[in-house]
């Protein structure tokens, strides 16, 4: 057996603002995939990973909201049988591991699915997200929905409000562009959950939650609209301030040995970063107006580009 892929995302903007209803703008990013299969000789990952899918099919039993119904039997049948998610997504890297398996499972075992064919509404858009959010929480404690969401429609989603997300389209790439995306690896592997939590500590003091309504949400909010209408200048300037609002206000989730290099953009204005996803390692975002200066500037760390302009 060998199931559909699914591939990672991105989320460009919007990490943590939009818990507190920021835009952002999630894209699909297709380096990285998974499907679940079944092998006659698996190997000890994929004998691993069924474990987990074990556990992960006791969760679905579980949730009682009833948003979702799975063909358990047959879910149950598939992992006696082996069955694995093989994925390239690196786990802990902010690029959406855990959302593309939801994604493969709604897609093969759940009843009455809402599919990528049909006249995808508002409504049906929100009860995915809902259906998501409670399948992946098995995995983060709490999920917004939105990786699994990003992954099962592999289409750009524009967040305007928790309750209101649309597919979107995203300027086209220019190849030859010397403006560009890029991820940078911080060879740490991140968890979620204990970042959300500093998050939340955070969110008591008045101070925090007026610099997340003043600065950060509003320098996203300006970010997801300058990338979407291409307005490559208008985007760099509010980058800049969004960078360093991060790094006044983030600063456990950025790896520490990180901080002088993300200083040093903010400096230079050669490249900005941001967190991809909640930090804390795996992945950081930057962008850069010149991504020859920059590789040759991080030469020493594995950066790969995702999009260029």
């Amino acid at each position: 057996m060998n199931g559909p892929l699914f591939y990672s995302k991105i989320l460009l903007f919007g990490e943590y603002g939009i818990i507190k209803d920021s835009k952002g703008l999630s894209i699909p990013y297709n380096f990285y995939k998974g499907a679940l299969k079944i092998d006659e000789n698996p190997s000890q990952e994929a004998i691993d990973s069924n474990k987990s899918l074990v556990k992960f099919a006791d969760h679905l039993d579980a949730l009682e909201d009833r948003l979702v119904t799975f063909d358990t039997a047959l879910l149950k049948s598939d992992l006696a049988k082996g069955m694995y998610f093989d994925s390239s997504i690196p786990q802990g890297y902010g690029v959406g591991s855990s959302g593309a398996l939801v994604a493969s499972i709604y897609d093969k075992y759940a009843y009455n699915k809402i599919t990528v064919l049909e006249n995808l509404t508002r409504e049906k858009l929100l009860k995915l997200k809902a259906i998501f959010g409670a399948m992946e929480s098995f995995f983060h404690g709490k999920s917004s929905g939105l990786d699994p969401l990003n992954s099962y429609l592999s289409l750009p989603i524009l967040i305007n409000s928790k309750d209101n997300i649309e597919p979107t389209g995203i300027p086209s790439q220019n190849e030859a562009g010397n403006g560009a995306v890029f991820l940078l690896d911080s060879g740490i592997i991140g968890e979620t959950a204990p970042m959300v939590n500093i998050f939340m500590e955070n969110m008591k003091q008045e101070g925090f939650r007026k610099m997340l309504k003043n600065q950060f949400i509003k320098h996203t909010d300006s970010c997801v609209e300058d990338f979407l209408k291409g307005d490559v200048k208008s985007l760099f300037g509010n980058l800049k301030s969004l960078s360093k609002v991060v790094f006044n206000n983030f600063k456990p989730m950025i790896p520490k040995q990180f901080h002088s290099l993300w200083k040093q953009g903010i400096e230079t204005n050669d490249y900005y970063l941001k967190l991809c996803g909640s930090g804390g390692g795996g992945y950081i975002l930057g962008f850069t107006q010149n991504i020859n200066k920059t590789k040759e500037t991080l030469k020493d760390y594995k950066l790969e580009v995702v999009y260029n302009f």
